[in-house]
């Protein structure tokens, strides 16, 4: 009889974690470099001095791009921005709107390292978070977000699943 019963036991636990192990997709750091280099394009190009980050799912940087003449306080921004959208699994932009003061989730704004300013944003392919990417420099987080959209932009063929 106990026997039965330990195989019972066996079984329903074997059914309520059926995956050892799970398979993530994750950003090459050549991937990773294009899409910061097209990102500090597009900046240039659009006549703004920008550092542009890349970080991986887990919000650890992988690419760090500062311009010549990029403030000193945009390296940090830019990281901020990109742990932000990776860790809150949306754009930077979205999370100020929803964090304004007032608001249920205002005090997200209070966590150290959150930056709840546009500029940041996720890079997703197939459904898989697989990091995200943060521009810090431009004159306002919309046209920092314009040269992150860039940068994802230039990777979007190498990471569809």
């Amino acid at each position: 009889m106990r026997a039965g019963w330990l195989f019972l036991g066996i079984c329903f636990v074997c059914e309520a974690y059926p995956q050892a192990i799970q398979t993530q997709k994750l950003l090459t750091p050549e991937t990773a470099l294009k899409a910061a280099q097209a990102a500090l394009k597009k900046c240039r190009d659009s006549g703004y001095q920008a550092t542009i980050a890349v970080v991986d799912r887990m919000g650890v940087t992988q690419v760090l791009l500062r311009d010549r003449f990029a403030g000193p306080h945009t390296t940090d921004m830019a990281q901020a921005k990109a742990w932000t959208a990776v860790s809150f699994r949306v754009s930077t932009a979205e999370l100020a709107e929803q964090t304004q003061p007032g608001r249920p989730q205002s005090g997200i704004r209070n966590r150290p390292g959150v930056a709840a300013v546009a500029g940041g944003l996720t890079i997703e392919a197939g459904g898989s978070l697989l990091g995200a990417i943060g521009v810090s420099g431009a004159p306002g987080g919309k046209e920092d977000e314009m040269c992150a959209a860039a940068g994802i932009a230039a990777i979007r063929e190498d990471i569809e699943l």
